[in-house]
């Protein structure tokens, strides 16, 4: 397994992996945001990938198109869910920015359907 590649930053989805208590491996396409080698991911947090990452932090990204076909390199990481403030602002800030008006309106769309407030927002760093 392989660092995030910079190229990464340009696509719109990732494969982002987490891992039941068993071991079982389950992926699901996500918008994602960051440099480097952190990427910033938000959910419902009633979730599946939320749940299991309570269990362990284990996850893995690779490039993926909308329907979650990989078609890149797995990178292996830990992931953690956001509970500051400020650490919250930080990912939301870099979703909008990357995304711009697709955020924006899945952010009115959630605040309408009352979702907004409910979402967990996970902070995935790459290892090596």
């Amino acid at each position: 397994m392989k660092k995030i590649h910079p190229s990464l930053k340009k696509r719109d989805y990732l494969s982002f992996t987490t891992f039941r208590k068993v071991g079982t491996a389950v992926s699901t396409p996500v918008w994602f945001a960051g440099d480097n080698d952190t990427y910033y991911i938000f959910s419902a947090a009633d979730a599946g990938k939320v749940k299991r990452l309570k269990n362990s932090p284990k996850a893995t990204v690779a490039a993926c198109d909308f329907k979650g076909s990989v078609d890149g390199e797995l990178v292996a990481g830990q992931a953690v869910i956001l509970e500051h403030q400020q650490d919250i602002a930080l990912a939301l800030a870099a979703l909008q920015t990357k995304y711009g008006w697709k955020m924006t309106l899945t952010n009115l769309l959630s605040r309408l359907t009352g979702k907004y407030h409910k979402r967990s927002y996970i902070r995935f760093i790459a290892t090596l």
